[in-house]
Parts: C-alpha cells; structure tokens; sequence
C-alpha cells in the first residue's frame, strides 16, 4: 500500500525493467537521462540511481558480442551478394552504432534492475 491508501505499483522485473528503461522500484519510465545517460534519482519516487555501480561491464560484453555478430554478418552478405566496398562502408557502421548504443541502454538498465533487486553493495573484507 502506498501513502495514499492504494496498492502501490509492482516493481518491474529485470528485463522489463531493461527494455523500457524503468525504475526497478516504482516502474515510472524515468531510468535515463540521455541516450544511455542515468538520471541521477527517479522522479517519481526518489530512488537514488547514483548509489548503483554499473561500470563498464555492459560496454565490454556489448563489444565483443556486437562485434561479432556484425563482423559474420558483413562476411556473410559479402560471400552471398558481393556489393561493392562503399555499400559495406555505408551500412555496417550504421548498424553497429545502433546495436551498441540500443543494447548499452538496455545492458545498463537490466544490470541496475539486478543489483536493486538483489540488493548488491560493494563487497567488504572483516579482519
């Protein structure tokens, strides 16, 4: 129940939370700032998304698997269709750009729903 006196909204689970850029506590849309940019709290109940550690673990998966993908890909179309080398030119950044940048948003968002989720803080060593 929320102070109103209503049911409070579900919390979003980790890949809805990833794919539309949700809060994982209150399910607002309010996760990002900018293209792949955190806001620094959610608007709608406060929760202070600065206090979570994503770090560079999206982009390094991303850049291995996209990479991949796009680099079969362009063999693939290149071995089937032959185009010339400026069609390859013109297509592949393109989609590479659009694969990193959607999947870094998504990648992001799901890691920060996880570690809500699940509670994670940084790790500590009792002497």
């Amino acid at each position: 129940m929320d102070e109103a006196g209503g049911v409070a909204p579900a919390a979003p689970t980790i890949v809805q939370a990833g794919l539309k850029g949700l809060c994982p506590r209150c399910g607002a849309q309010t996760l990002f700032a900018g293209v792949a940019h955190f806001a620094t709290s959610c608007r709608a109940c406060g929760l202070d998304f600065a206090g979570f550690n994503v770090g560079d673990g999206p982009a390094a998966f991303l850049t291995l698997g996209i990479g991949t993908i796009v680099t079969v890909l362009a063999l693939a179309l290149d071995f089937a269709v032959r185009p010339p080398l400026w069609l390859h030119l013109m297509v592949w950044p393109l989609v590479t750009l659009g694969a990193v940048i959607g999947g870094l948003r998504v990648a992001k968002a799901a890691l920060l729903a996880a570690e809500y989720r699940n509670a994670a803080r940084e790790g500590r060593i009792s002497e």
